[in-house]
């Protein structure tokens, strides 16, 4: 008996005009998003690979003997995700390369700050039809499932023939599902296929495996709002009624929450700019340079006296005085600048950790932090670049700039001796790839929550049908 009357749901839903508005979106909408981001993404692998090499050759040349604090010595790139293609995420927001300067790292600018209208008008991409697009067309399927047929008396008479009630809601659940979801798949089959003719490597495990997940939290995200137009389709007599109620709550849940969430969260938990952190460690670096001139000063003063001749000798006594003084405040750079970068990103966390978490009260969030996590344009990458990018600084200190001195003093030094150390600046280092697992561990409270929604929701429509008057 239930698989009559799935088939006679599949049969209403193919023969209704909301089947043939689906799959023209999904057969133009699928295969075209994923043709031009991908065209992107190959334009972005080239300016990256171009970036990389003319750094590269700025760094292999000789560096200067006292870079300026400000000057960037290196950069660091970020390398474009091939699986972008589905997700643009958070891969244009970020700093296209972070620079490595004595004063800190310094961010590049984003491929936002190059298109500011198209960022206005937003992305179009393969994660923006699923959230945006599919989900409002799973509440159009499902608005009038029972609201429907109890207006139009068809529920009294179809129920009075001894129909389990469970039946009944399962077969508009699986029908209308499967209505929707076959065209879905077959138009992301023919982008798959699109994108494989032009070169994208489906065929690695990783991406496969990826591209796999993202198809998965599609299907359950589509049914959370299966589920959500069932709720309101049962709690609901009027058809045109639960029609409105259900375009109010998809642009409550789609539009409006995840968006309020994140600026809820800038009032609870206010931060400072990126910019006014990086001029408070340049203050640092100058108030420091001027208090340590001036007790180097007293120092070679009180040891040598005010009258000095600077010869060889007198240049090998001043570097003797001054190294515990380039050691100390080198020290007291470093616990300063450390400070504020760890203040910086307690706020950073804070804010993040409450917006996050305000903000997935819908399940479009949760969907959205799962597809930019794997197609590696979310917070695991984000985070991953910028970690790369401190542990690369933390080497050049090392290496490279606790070496510079670039007081009067060691300017003169320089001058009498006539030569200065120099040392080869050591290239960017490579990211480290995401791994599947570590994905799916930061990931899995998204992944919960939406499991959760789509059982909850059904129960609680199928708890309601149950109780339902007819």
């Amino acid at each position: 008996m239930l698989m009559t009357l799935i088939q006679k749901e599949i049969m209403h839903h193919i023969l209704s005009i909301r089947f043939v508005a689906l799959l023209l979106m999904c057969l133009l909408l699928v295969p075209l998003t994923l043709h031009i981001n991908y065209r992107n993404y190959l334009q972005n692998q080239v300016n990256y690979q171009e970036s990389v090499k003319l750094s590269n050759a700025e760094t292999e040349e000789k560096p200067p003997d006292s870079p300026h604090p400000n000057m960037e010595v290196s950069k660091l790139f970020l390398e474009p995700s091939p699986l972008s293609v589905f997700a643009k995420g958070l891969e244009e927001s970020l700093p296209s390369y972070l620079g490595m300067t004595r004063n800190g790292v310094k961010q590049g600018s984003t491929a936002l700050a190059e298109a500011p209208l198209t960022s206005a008008l937003g992305n179009l991409d393969f994660l923006f039809i699923v959230s945006t697009v599919f989900s409002l067309l799973a509440l159009l399927f499902t608005f009038d499932a029972v609201a429907g047929e109890r207006e139009a008396g068809t529920l009294r008479i179809t129920l009075a023939n001894a129909l389990p009630r469970d039946l009944f809601l399962w077969s508009k659940l699986i029908g209308g599902y499967i209505v929707f979801v076959v065209p879905f798949l077959v138009s992301f089959l023919l982008g798959l296929l699109l994108l494989v003719s032009q070169g994208f490597p489906l065929g690695e495990p990783d991406i496969l495996l990826r591209v796999f997940g993202l198809t998965l939290i599609s299907l359950l995200y589509i049914g959370v709002f299966f589920g959500i137009g069932t709720v309101i389709s049962t709690y609901l007599d009027s058809s045109k009624t639960a029609l409105i109620v259900a375009f109010t709550v998809w642009v409550l849940a789609v539009l409006i929450s995840p968006r309020v969430g994140f600026l809820t969260a800038k009032l609870i938990a206010p931060t400072r700019g990126i910019q006014s952190v990086y001029m408070e460690k340049t203050a640092i670096r100058d108030n420091l340079n001027t208090e340590k001139e001036k007790v180097l000063g007293e120092k070679i003063i009180g040891t040598l006296g005010a009258s000095i001749n600077l010869d060889k000798e007198t240049v090998k006594k001043v570097n003797k005085l001054r190294e515990p003084i380039d050691a100390e405040y080198s020290q007291k750079f470093q616990e300063q600048v450390e400070k504020v970068d760890r203040d910086y990103q307690r706020e950073r966390e804070r804010q993040e950790s409450v917006g996050e978490t305000l903000s997935r009260i819908t399940p479009t969030s949760s969907l959205i932090y799962l597809a930019m996590n794997l197609s590696e344009t979310g917070k695991i990458k984000r985070n991953t670049y910028f970690q790369t990018g401190t542990r690369y600084y933390a080497q050049l200190e090392d290496e490279y700039f606790r070496n510079i001195v670039d007081d009067d003093f060691q300017t003169l030094a320089q001058f009498v001796t006539g030569k200065s150390e120099q040392k080869k600046i050591t290239p960017a280092p490579e990211m480290a790839d995401i791994s599947l697992s570590e994905t799916l561990r930061h990931s899995v409270v998204d992944l919960l929550l939406l499991c959760f929604l789509a059982m909850a929701l059904t129960t609680i429509a199928f708890l309601k049908f149950f109780r339902l008057d007819i």
